[in-house]
């Protein structure tokens, strides 16, 4: 039965099911499909601010949501890491930020599993939100990449963000370490 407190599991799962369809797209390079997979790409990002916001704002977090949120995320931006990569739209240095941003989805999501079983999860910093949204925004330039015609460097502006991020990235993997590690000990 549809009710309120579906919505936010509903829109992680939306999450999850645009993922093949933005990769479809996306392989084949045409500029209807690369702006058809930016479409889907960024509701997919949405779905992940609304479902959020919709479980805190009406007090319906769930324990599915709570489980599989993080990981649509993690999905959906490794997904499109390795897309990009094979197609070669991300290649020579900036597989490096690349590939610190996957190493570190996958520390975390280990560490979550790891804390889950003796302590209480660690709360998403602000920051951690700020370098998904980073992230999200760079990889959403990288796609559309050279079919933008009003702006001439959209992927230089997608380079330089992923580059960014990646520091977030291992700034707020640090972070999220140092406070598993200091909850644990308590």
């Amino acid at each position: 039965m549809f009710s309120l407190s579906n919505i936010p599991n509903i829109l992680t799962l939306f999450r999850v099911s645009c993922i093949p369809l933005i990769i479809i797209c996306v392989i084949f390079q045409n500029f209807f499909l690369n702006w058809l997979a930016l479409s889907l790409y960024i509701l997919a990002c949405l779905s992940d601010f609304f479902d959020g916001y919709i479980a805190r704002k009406f007090s319906i977090e769930s324990t599915f949501g709570k489980f599989l949120d993080p990981i649509a995320d993690k999905i959906l931006v490794i997904s499109i890491i390795f897309i990009l990569v094979a197609i070669s739209k991300i290649e020579g240095l900036l597989i490096f930020p690349s590939l610190v941003i996957v190493i570190r989805e996958v520390l975390v999501s280990g560490l979550r599993e790891f804390f889950a079983k003796n302590k209480p999860e660690i709360d998403v910093n602000k920051l951690s939100k700020l370098k998904t949204c980073l992230q999200m925004i760079s990889l959403g330039f990288l796609i559309i990449g050279d079919d933008f015609k009003y702006i001439d460097n959209i992927f230089l502006l997608g380079e330089i963000g992923l580059w960014l991020s990646s520091f977030l990235t291992i700034y707020t993997g640090y972070l999220y370490f140092r406070n598993s590690v200091k909850s644990f000990r308590e």
